[in-house]
Formats: C-alpha cells, sequence, structure tokens
C-alpha cells in the first residue's frame, strides 16, 4: 500500500496516471497497478466530487442527528448502524465516543422532511433511546475542501 499515492488521490481523484506517476515517483504501470490492487482490497471504496451545493437554486438540507441507542447483544452497535445507513437519506454513519452512540449525517429537501425523517424514521427504531438534530447552516470545508474563502461575507450590506 503507498500512502503518498493515496494522499494524492484523497486530494485530487482526477489526477491522471501520469500525474500520479510524477508526483509518487513511481511508473505508470506501478501506479495502475497500486490503484488497482487497492480497489480490489477495498481500501479505496469509491470516487466522489465535492459539491458547493448552496452555489446551486436546488440546495438542500444536511443535519447531524445524535442517537443513543441500546446496543444488541454479541452485535454491539453494528446491526444498528447497519439499518440506519441503508435509508437513502443517510449520507455518512459514524460510532462516536461521548454523550451519544451514533452519528448520522443525513440531507433533504427541506428541514421539515429532515426532521419527519428522523421523527418517523430513526426515532422510531427499537434500539434508539434518543435522538438530538443539529441542521448545517452553512458549509465551510468539506472532505478537505474548502467551499467558502475568508473573503466572502454574505451578511449584506449596512447603510448608514
Amino acid at each position: 500500500m503507498n500512502t503518498k499515492l493515496l494522499k494524492l488521490l484523497s486530494a485530487n481523484a482526477r489526477y491522471t496516471i501520469a500525474d500520479l506517476s510524477i508526483m509518487s515517483g513511481l511508473t505508470e504501470d506501478a501506479v495502475r497497478a497500486e490503484i488497482a490492487e487497492m480497489e480490489k482490497d477495498g481500501l479505496i471504496r469509491g470516487y466522489k466530487t465535492v459539491i458547493d451545493w448552496e452555489k446551486l437554486d436546488r440546495a438542500y438540507v444536511s443535519a447531524l442527528i445524535e442517537l443513543k441507542v441500546t446496543p444488541q447483544a454479541d452485535l454491539g452497535f453494528e446491526q444498528i448502524a447497519e439499518r440506519v445507513m441503508k435509508y437513502p437519506e443517510v449520507e455518512s454513519v459514524y460510532l462516536m465516543s461521548g454523550g451519544y452512540d451514533l452519528c448520522v449525517i443525513v440531507k433533504g429537501k427541506t428541514f421539515q422532511q429532515v426532521a419527519m425523517f428522523v421523527a418517523k424514521e430513526l426515532a422510531t427504531i427499537n434500539s434508539v433511546v434518543s435522538t438530538a438534530t443539529h441542521f448545517v447552516l452553512r458549509r465551510y470545508k468539506e472532505l478537505d475542501v474548502e467551499l467558502c474563502s475568508a473573503n466572502e461575507d454574505d451578511r449584506g450590506k449596512v447603510s448608514l
């Protein structure tokens, strides 16, 4: 496994094999072979584009949902996490330490749609003890990509 190659792909999955070869010091054939092996082994799970949805008219709402759950005997949190991650509204699921057990990142068209998803789907799972919903108001950085510059200010102008 070549961690330098992984870091390069993580920074920009659109680098060409030739680019990766130059930046990693490997031959193009070696880069192809390394990537194919990492994909086959499941180390590379996919390639994503980071989109600034706020720039579109069809922006969506994201929320971080804290789930407190009762783990299942002999299964821990795995069965619950597997069930939660199957919903199309769910972008990410993380097992957490601290005040809650699962962190669930959810998306929807409106605040109400996300709230109803939490109330009707997540909160009704037998093992779920409680939920807390935190709506994302603005994204500044996602997956190591800055989404707004420090110079941008959308608070509006004030006239005196």
